[in-house]
């Protein structure tokens, strides 16, 4: 008789994450091989984490992951910096700003690198990008959420690629508009504006828990 697997069973890894906020909502869960991976250290001291390159983690780790989570950096991809990647020339017209261009280049082959690990369960988040970068991705993302479905009174358009995942269910969308603000673009300039925009909504990264986990229990 095969042993029905529990949350312990499973391997974890949220890549590109230094608040900790998805990797101890799946702890709270019970999936307490989940680890973090991040050039920075964790904010949070609930859960195991790996300060270092998530290529190099990947590569090195003697652990075989059944799920990942990863949120790379969306500097050169997303839409509404598109207009950085130009800039003017001594006469005036618009030209490719060469080294965002290469750097955007260099974070689309690591999206892809991060869409084609050999990992059966696999979530890679990121903002709405521009045509660019688009149409460098290897494949197109499943689904947009934004955290007034899940209860937050926030907007931030945010798509999900999903490998061997279903779709996150709202759980609980808020109706009134005008109720509903886009907290991170009016984030005053400071050195931490791009960590306070950068963190997964708490509601996200429990739904995420809530719902991934029982389908990897259930799916294995």
């Amino acid at each position: 008789m095969i042993k029905k697997k529990e949350p312990e069973d499973f391997n974890i890894v949220i890549g590109c994450e230094f608040s900790g906020i998805v990797r101890d909502a799946f702890i709270k869960k019970g999936f307490i091989n989940t680890i973090s991976c991040d050039l920075l250290p964790s904010e949070s001291d609930k859960g195991m984490h790996h300060q270092g390159d998530l290529i190099s983690y990947l590569q090195n780790s003697p652990i075989t992951f059944d799920l990942m989570i990863a949120h790379p950096s969306c500097q050169y991809l997303t839409n509404s910096g598109v207009r950085w990647l130009y800039i003017k020339d001594k006469d005036g017209n618009k030209i490719i700003d060469s080294n965002r261009w290469n750097n955007m280049l260099v974070s689309c082959q690591f999206f892809n690198y991060l869409l084609n690990q050999p990992i059966k369960h696999i979530c890679i988040e990121n903002p709405i990008m521009h045509k660019h970068a688009r149409n460098l991705i290897d494949s197109s993302y499943q689904q947009i959420i934004q955290p007034y479905y899940f209860g937050t009174y926030e907007t931030k358009s945010t798509c999900l690629w999903l490998k061997n995942l279903p779709e996150l269910r709202p759980t609980n969308i808020i109706t009134d508009k005008q109720l509903i603000k886009p907290r991170v673009h009016f984030e005053g300039p400071s050195p931490d504006r791009w960590k306070n925009r950068s963190r997964t909504d708490k509601n996200i990264a429990k739904s995420m828990a809530d719902q991934w986990g029982k389908w990897l229990l259930r799916e294995g």
